[in-house]
C-alpha cells in the first residue's frame, strides 16, 4: 500500500510541473567528484520549444595571470587549462595546440561534421569585458568567435551568442551570401558588416577585440572600430527579426539572442567547429566594472 501511495504521489507531482509550465531545476555528480552540474529544464511556451539550460562548474579565473594593464591570460599557449569543449567536459581531440595557438584541424567536411570536433569555450562566464586574441584562417576557411553563450542541451552554442565571424572573403562563399556583406571577417554574423573591411588574407595573422559595457558592444579589427550594436534594445529585436534567428524561422534562437546572457546576462567566450583549419592566439581578456 506504502509503495502504491509514493508512485501516485511522484505522478502527481510530475502532473502539477507539467501544468504548471514552471521551469525545473535538477543537479548532478560529476564523474570526477567535482561541483555538481545543475541542468534547467524550460518548457514550451509561445512557439518555442522545451529546452535545456546547463551549468557546469566554472574556473577560478584568480588562478590565471593577470598583467599590469588589466588583462588576464585565459590561454598560456601550451595547454587547454581553462577550457573545454561547449556541453562536453573535455577538449574535443579535433583542437590541439600548434606553435602557442589553439587550432581547430578540420577536413572541410562542414561545420559539426568532424567525429572529434564541436566548438570549445573558456569555462567562465563574463558579463562587461574587453577580449583580446589573434587569429588566422586557412583558404577558403570559416568560424567564429562567440561570446555572453549559455549551454543549451542539444543546440549549436550561436543560438545563445553573437558571432564575431571569422572568414577567408576571398574564398569562402558565405562571403557573398547575407546582406551588404555582413558575413564577411569582423561581421556581427547576419546582422552587421564589418564597415571598413579590413581582413587580412587567409594565412595571415588578424588582431581581434571585442568590448562588451552594458550592452554596448564593439567589433574591432585590425585596429579598426568595424562594428556597433547595443544589446536589449528595440533595435537588437529588429536585428533578429531581419536575420536567420528572426521568432518565426526559429523561434528558439531568437528567444534565446533576444535575452542574450540570461537573468545575470553574461556566458561563455568560444570558438567554432566549422570544419576547417582555424587558429587563435595571444587571448586575454579584461574585466570592465
Amino acid at each position: 500500500m506504502k509503495k502504491l501511495v509514493y508512485i501516485m504521489t511522484v505522478l502527481l507531482a510530475g502532473a502539477l510541473f507539467a501544468c504548471s509550465g514552471a521551469k525545473k531545476t535538477t543537479a548532478t555528480q560529476n564523474v570526477d567528484g567535482s561541483k555538481d552540474t545543475k541542468t534547467t529544464v524550460v518548457p514550451a511556451a509561445n512557439g518555442v520549444p522545451e529546452y535545456t539550460i546547463i551549468e557546469k562548474p566554472q574556473v577560478d579565473l584568480s588562478k590565471f595571470p593577470k598583467g599590469n594593464d588589466g588583462f588576464i591570460t585565459i590561454f598560456d599557449g601550451k595547454t587547454f587549462n581553462g577550457w573545454r569543449g561547449y556541453d562536453k567536459d573535455a577538449v574535443p581531440k579535433q583542437w590541439i595546440i600548434d606553435n602557442g595557438a589553439i587550432k581547430f584541424s578540420g577536413s572541410g567536411g562542414g561545420e559539426a561534421q568532424e567525429k572529434d570536433g564541436g566548438d570549445i569555450i573558456f569555462a567562465h562566464k563574463f558579463k562587461n569585458f574587453e577580449l583580446e586574441l589573434e587569429w588566422k584562417i586557412s583558404k577558403g576557411g570559416n568560424s567564429g568567435i562567440f561570446f555572453l553563450a549559455q549551454e543549451i542541451k542539444g543546440q549549436p552554442i550561436y543560438i545563445s551568442s553573437p558571432e564575431y565571424q571569422v572568414l577567408d572573403n576571398a574564398n569562402h562563399p558565405d562571403a557573398t551570401q547575407g546582406v551588404n556583406g555582413n558575413r564577411k571577417a569582423g561581421s556581427l554574423y547576419d546582422m552587421i558588416p564589418a564597415v571598413p573591411q579590413n581582413a587580412n588574407p587567409f594565412g595571415e595573422w588578424n588582431k581581434t577585440s571585442i568590448t562588451v559595457f552594458k550592452g554596448s558592444v564593439f567589433h574591432k579589427q585590425n585596429g579598426q572600430t568595424v562594428v556597433e550594436y547595443h544589446l536589449w534594445t528595440p533595435q537588437w529585436t529588429e536585428m533578429l527579426q531581419n536575420s536567420k534567428f528572426s521568432q518565426q524561422k526559429w523561434p528558439l534562437a531568437f528567444e534565446l539572442l533576444n535575452s542574450l546572457g540570461g537573468p545575470k546576462r553574461e556566458g561563455y567566450i568560444g570558438f567554432q567547429d566549422h570544419g576547417d583549419d582555424v587558429w587563435f592566439r595571444n587571448i586575454r581578456i579584461k574585466i570592465l566594472d
